[in-house]
């Protein structure tokens, strides 16, 4: 197998592995009722921890065989690989009730396929520098500034959003943020271990310690952005976010080019038009609404009047209750 061949073959494994991961997330945030520390408690969420670290030590080799233009866009397949294999998963889990899996409708196809297209298109036209030298002690120290206060501000602003679906996305926004940085700051440590003239390894601690704060940062804002907002618009936001991210700061700091000049530069800007616009088709479509019901029943031990239920969670030894489903009793969805 060639190195290109087998650069392809790992990417797309990492892709399936990130894809994985979210899926379990997705699910852990649906049936999660605590805090962080109840994540801890989860095995399914260190089930996902490690798919992640699974598909980010596969798409760092895969980089070691193969170009960053072929590597990256391959990556963003996640959202393409994830939908069906929710489709499956769901298929299982759909007798645990309503809220459990929830498969994807043709908008959320359109719009997940219309923000891998354009960031596959924006990646595959951003180059390396000829000479990337890493930004010096001030421009890193800048630039987890600006993470960080970028990352509290789509935190706050988060906290202020009442749709489910619009608030995944802010929130997946600032885990994209966080790992599109932490990239940044992966590639300043790996550089930083290079024995070159003019480089030492003063900036591998600093450098590490920073990829570790953003790199839990972006994992526990993942998982709050799945609560309430389904599968597809987190993940599309945050495979988008993330790689843009990562080649803004490398055109800022490490002075990378669009390829073919000036027609590159506005295709690429066409291919983050189509990004956003699925992005946007995500965000704005109809969720799919449970089902609930209202119980008329007078026994104290049973539901009290009027109380919303879900319809998976009457028990069957109960199916003599008195259930009037009432159309306008059904809650709203985002």
């Amino acid at each position: 197998m060639s190195s290109l061949a087998l650069s392809v073959l790992l990417s797309l494994v990492s892709a399936v592995a990130y894809a994985a991961a979210a899926i379990v997330q997705e699910r852990v945030a649906v049936g999660a009722s605590g805090g962080p520390s109840s994540l801890l408690r989860d095995v399914r969420w260190w089930v996902a921890v490690g798919l992640s670290g699974v598909g980010g030590l596969l798409h760092v080799v895969a980089l070691a065989y193969g170009p960053l233009s072929l590597v990256q866009p391959l990556g963003a397949l996640t959202i393409v690989f994830a939908l069906p294999m929710a489709a499956l998963f769901a298929r299982g889990a759909v007798r645990a009730g309503p809220g459990a899996g929830r498969v994807a409708d043709p908008a959320a196809w359109r719009g997940a396929l219309s923000a891998t297209a354009g960031l596959a298109g924006l990646l595959a036209l951003t180059g390396p520098a000829a000479d990337s030298r890493p930004p010096d002690a001030d421009g890193r120290t800048v630039l987890a500034a600006v993470a960080f206060g970028a990352i509290a501000v789509l935190f706050l602003l988060a906290r202020r959003v009442r749709r489910p679906v619009l608030r995944g996305v802010v929130l997946a926004a600032g885990s994209g943020v966080a790992f599109g940085v932490a990239s940044v700051f992966t590639k300043i440590a790996a550089e930083a271990l290079e024995v070159l003239p003019g480089r030492g390894t003063s900036g591998l601690l600093p450098a590490v310690l920073v990829t570790a704060g953003l790199a839990v940062t972006g994992l526990l804002m993942s998982q709050a952005s799945y609560r309430g907002a389904g599968l597809a618009a987190p993940l599309a936001t945050v495979t988008v976010v993330n790689p843009v991210v990562a080649a803004a700061v490398g055109i800022g700091l490490f002075d990378e080019r669009f390829r073919f000049g000036t027609a590159g530069t506005a295709l690429a800007l066409v291919c983050g038009a189509v990004a956003a616009a699925g992005l946007v088709l995500l965000t704005t479509r109809r969720q799919p609404v449970p089902a609930t019901v209202l119980v008329s029943d007078r026994d104290a031990t049973r539901p009290e009047v009027g109380e919303r239920i879900d319809v998976g969670a009457v028990p069957r030894a109960r199916a003599h209750l008195e259930v009037e489903v009432r159309p306008g009793a059904v809650a709203g969805g985002s």
